[in-house]
């Protein structure tokens, strides 16, 4: 997730449920008056968002904005499970900018997306000393991950220890030139199965989490004011400007000129 979508949030939790519904349980039409993330894991239900109705089912996700009108029933013969948490900003006076989340997603049913939720939702209803600062740090987490599932296709619940090393390699060393052999000659893997492995394990190959790498701590550095362009694109690593210019345009959908501050 990007740093300035969530630069002056801090989270304020109203409620959280994790509910197992009846075949006769059905939610009255009522109007947001936070923000909502509803996560089905099991079953089936139709709900009613702004008088337009969506079938949703096991692995779909529900993100709507203060406002929203939403009615819900249950599939009878297949009740729904759902995880839901409903948020707003600690300071009310401070607009929240969040991701341009979909308000429908099917994410499927993610096992560590799933022990999150619980977590999260356990700490806020058992309320241990603490509590406040976990469930705040669980619900940026829970955003930074769906960010990075639905809008930036790097997410990777992946537990091998040999891409866990390579990605954190590449975070660290994006400045330097690196090269697929050169990084699984690091695990001692052979080159084609490496890259077959990381893209498994990630979603993306291993040039595209190198670029996507570079635009970001680019972003980054643009943002402080203190480097021009061509600078910015010759530290990441970029062949040229044009290279440059092209992929940060592809990722972030603005050129690299609109972060540099305008007294910059």
């Amino acid at each position: 997730m990007k740093e300035t979508e969530l630069k002056f949030f801090i989270p304020h939790i109203t409620h959280t449920i994790y509910r197992k519904c009846g075949p006769n349980w059905r939610m009255p039409l009522h109007r947001l008056r936070d923000y909502n993330i509803t996560y089905l894991i099991k079953g089936a239900a139709r709900y009613t968002i702004n008088g337009i109705v969506h079938e949703l089912v096991a692995g779909d996700m529900l993100f709507l904005a203060e406002g929203v009108e939403r009615m819900a029933v249950t599939d009878p013969h297949n009740p729904m499970s759902v995880l839901s948490v409903n948020f707003s900003s600690l300071f009310p006076s401070v607009q929240i900018t969040l991701p341009p989340f979909p308000m429908i997603s099917h994410i499927g049913l993610r096992q560590d997306l799933i022990d999150l939720f619980k977590n999260l939702i356990l700490s806020w209803v058992r309320r241990p000393q603490g509590y406040l600062a976990k469930t705040c740090a669980l619900l940026m987490l829970l955003l930074h991950n769906l960010a990075e599932i639905l809008l930036y296709d790097t997410y990777s619940a992946s537990k091998d220890y040999r891409i866990d090393r390579i990605t954190r390699y590449i975070d660290t060393h994006f400045t330097e030139k690196l090269t697929v052999k050169s990084l699984a000659d690091l695990v001692h893997l052979d080159t084609i199965y490496f890259g077959q492995l990381f893209r498994q394990k990630t979603g993306v190959t291993v040039h595209q989490y190198i670029t996507r790498v570079r635009v970001r701590n680019a972003e980054v550095m643009l943002s402080s004011g203190k480097y021009k362009v061509h600078e910015v694109a010759d530290r990441c690593r970029f062949s040229d400007v044009s290279h440059f210019y092209k992929k940060f345009k592809a990722l972030l959908g603005i050129a690299p000129s609109h972060c540099i501050p305008k007294d910059g």
